[in-house]
C-alpha cells in the first residue's frame, strides 16, 4: 500500500500565508477611498463609498480579532456625525439660511466671544451643511476602519522598510505586551477573589499592580536579552555622504509632502499641490531606501507584492484619481448647493468610478478560518 501522509500544519499555514494579500495593498486601497471621500460632499457618492468599503470588508474580512474593529469604526463615524450636527444646532453655523426649523433660547455671551452663539435659530441650510461635512469625515473614518479590518497589523509592521525597522519592532513588542498585561491583571484579580481578598479600590489596585509591574519588568529583561543575542540594534557602516544624503532626502521629502498636502486642501494651491506632493513622496521614499542600508537583517517569510496586490491598490488609486478629476470638471455635481437648498443628484460617471473599488471583492483571496499556531520546523 502507498504511504499517504497528511501535510504538516506548518506547510499548510505557509501555503495559506502565500495566498494572503499584502497588507500594504489594503491600506493603499482604503486610503485611496478615503482620499476620494475628501473630494466630494455629495451624500449619495459618500454613501456609495461606504457601501463599497462595507461590501469588500464583508467579503474579504478574515476571521481574526482585529477584523472585528470595523464595527467600532462605524460606531465612531456615527458618533462624529451626531456630534457635528449637535454643534451646528447648539453653536450655530456661519451658513446663512431662510428656512428656520426651530428657535432655541439664546444665551448672551460677552463681547470677546463675538462670532460664537449658544442657541438661536436653527435653519435647514445650516443642518444640511453640517450633515454633508460630518458625512465626509464619517466616510473617511469608515475607510480607515476597513483597512484595519482587512490588513494584519503584525504583517504590516513586518513589511516596513529597513530604515523604520526599529520603530516596527517597538510597535510589535507593544502590541504583544499589552494583551499580556491585561491577562495578568485578570488572573491576579481572580486569584485574590478566590482567596477572599479585595481586588477593587486603591488597596486592591496597589496589591494587583505591583505583581503585574514586576512580571512586565521580568518579561522586558528577558526580551532585551533575547534581542541582544540575535543582534538587534546593530547597524552597518555607511559612509558619511550617504548618511547626509539620506537625511536631506527624508527631511526634504516630508516637508514637500506637508506643503503639497496643504496645497491640495486649499483652493489657491491646486496648481502646485499635486506636483509638490509627488516630488516629496519620491524624495522621502528615496531617503527611506538609502536609510535601509544601515539595517542588517533578514525577513522570515516576507510578504510578496504580487499581481493581486497591484490590482487592489490600483483600483483604489483609480477611484481617488477619477473623483479628483470629476471634482475639477464638474464641481456642482460633487458639491451640491446649500444656499439655496437643492436636492443632491447622483452623477453617473463618478458613481461608476466609485464602483471600481469593488474589484478587491472579486480578486482578493478567499478568507480562511484562523488556524492553529505553526509547529516548529
Amino acid at each position: 500500500m502507498a504511504d499517504v501522509r497528511a501535510p504538516r500544519l506548518g506547510a499548510r499555514t505557509a501555503a495559506g500565508r502565500g495566498l494572503q494579500l499584502h497588507p500594504g495593498a489594503w491600506w493603499l486601497w482604503a486610503l485611496s477611498l478615503g482620499t476620494a471621500a475628501t473630494r466630494t460632499t455629495n451624500p449619495l457618492l459618500l454613501a456609495l463609498l461606504v457601501a463599497v468599503s462595507t461590501y469588500v470588508v464583508a467579503t474579504c474580512r478574515p476571521d481574526t480579532p482585529w477584523a472585528r474593529s470595523y464595527t467600532a469604526f462605524v460606531k465612531l463615524a456615527l458618533a462624529v456625525l451626531l456630534i457635528r450636527l449637535f454643534f451646528a444646532v447648539a453653536l450655530g453655523s456661519p451658513i446663512p439660511g431662510t428656512h428656520v426649523l426651530v428657535t432655541l433660547p439664546e444665551v448672551p455671551l460677552p463681547h470677546w466671544a463675538q462670532g460664537i452663539r449658544l442657541g438661536g435659530e436653527v435653519t435647514a441650510e445650516a443642518l444640511v451643511f453640517a450633515l454633508y461635512d460630518g458625512l465626509k469625515l464619517a466616510t473617511l473614518l469608515i475607510c480607515v476602519g476597513a483597512a484595519n479590518a482587512l490588513a494584519n497589523p503584525a504583517r504590516l509592521l513586518k513589511s516596513l522598510p529597513g530604515a523604520l525597522y526599529e520603530i516596527g519592532v517597538a510597535v510589535v513588542v507593544a502590541l504583544t505586551f499589552a494583551p499580556n498585561l491585561i491577562a495578568d491583571v485578570q488572573r491576579l484579580r481572580a486569584a485574590r477573589r478566590l482567596r477572599g481578598r479585595p481586588d477593587k479600590g486603591v488597596r486592591g489596585l496597589l496589591q494587583v499592580g505591583l505583581p503585574v509591574l514586576e512580571g512586565a519588568l521580568e518579561r522586558s529583561v528577558s526580551l532585551a536579552a533575547a534581542m541582544d543575542a540575535r543582534g538587534y540594534g546593530r547597524t552597518a557602516d555607511v559612509p558619511a555622504p550617504v548618511r547626509r544624503t539620506t537625511a536631506a532626502l527624508t527631511l526634504g521629502g516630508l516637508l514637500g509632502v506637508c506643503a503639497g498636502t496643504y496645497g491640495l486642501l486649499t483652493a489657491e494651491g491646486g496648481t502646485y499641490g499635486l506636483p509638490l506632493l509627488l516630488a516629496g513622496l519620491a524624495a522621502a521614499l528615496g531617503g527611506l531606501r538609502l536609510g535601509g542600508r544601515r539595517s542588517i537583517r533578514t525577513r522570515y517569510r516576507p510578504d510578496r507584492w504580487g499581481l493581486r496586490a497591484w490590482l487592489v491598490a490600483g483600483s483604489g488609486a483609480a477611484v481617488a484619481a477619477l473623483l479628483a478629476l470629476a471634482a475639477s470638471a464638474d464641481p456642482d455635481a460633487l458639491h451640491p448647493g446649500v444656499v439655496p437648498l437643492v436636492a443632491p443628484t447622483l452623477p453617473l460617471w463618478p458613481a461608476a468610478a466609485v464602483l471600481l473599488g469593488l474589484l478587491p471583492a472579486f480578486i482578493a483571496p478567499t478568507p480562511t478560518p484562523a488556524s492553529a499556531p505553526e509547529e516548529p520546523s
